[in-house]
């Protein structure tokens, strides 16, 4: 495959991700969105770009879901923080 032709294809690739992701999170709040797209596996910068906020604005509401589980869930359902991944100190 061309690098031309593997442009094309990775940009409408990039674009069918945003279209599904929107029609997921179109009627959810801002940290719900930003908590599924997380979830989903999708970096900051590409969440931001989905919703159309600052990396940094994601950052900050991916920051406050972690402290939020670790606090609350913490002695509720233990096996969950084990499932995120992401190397955080619990």
């Amino acid at each position: 495959m061309e690098t031309k032709q593997f442009e094309m294809l990775m940009k409408k690739l990039d674009t069918l991700e945003k279209l599904l992701a929107f029609n997921i999170i179109k009627d959810k709040t801002v940290t719900e969105q930003v908590d599924i797209l997380t979830k989903a596996g999708l970096r900051a910068r590409d969440i931001a770009e989905i919703l159309n906020k600052t990396e940094n604005l994601v950052y900050v509401t991916q920051s406050t879901l972690r402290k939020k589980r670790s606090g609350s869930s913490a002695e509720q359902l233990p096996a969950e923080s084990t499932e995120e991944g992401g190397g955080s100190s619990a």
